[in-house]
């Protein structure tokens, strides 16, 4: 979820990341089906096609900020880490306030949560 904010209100844009995990097996269970390994993709396949789906994630959420000044990163998992790399490496002309671990949050948390982050001063 990405809101912009701006002096005529916040936008609010929500790109997925239609990324499929990767399958996986139980710990200690074994399939029972003949030829098994055989019909599943090998791993590094998989890995290949997750990195490109996770790859095309990141540049779509990239592009869509690219024109902002200040940035505020915050979610439950490691991808907020992971975004802050890649807009160091896409040479991001905006400032990453902070990255932030924030429990799951509902819409209107989010915009309050960056609403009161960006309606007062930021520090330089």
């Amino acid at each position: 979820m990405i809101v912009i904010v701006s002096p005529h209100g916040e936008e609010l844009l929500e790109i997925r990341s239609n990324v499929d995990r990767q399958q996986g097996r139980v710990d200690g269970v074994r399939s029972l089906e003949p030829f098994e390994p055989q019909l599943v993709s090998a791993d590094d396949s998989q890995e290949r096609k997750y990195d490109g789906q996770l790859n095309r994630y990141f540049d779509h959420i990239i592009e869509s900020i690219l024109h902002v000044q200040d940035v505020l990163i915050f979610g439950p998992g490691e991808a907020k880490g992971e975004l802050k790399k890649r807009l160091e490496h896409a040479h991001f002309k905006g400032h990453i306030q902070s990255v932030e671990t924030a429990d799951k949050m509902t819409q209107p948390q989010i915009i309050a949560k960056v609403r009161s982050r960006f309606e007062s001063p930021i520090e330089m």
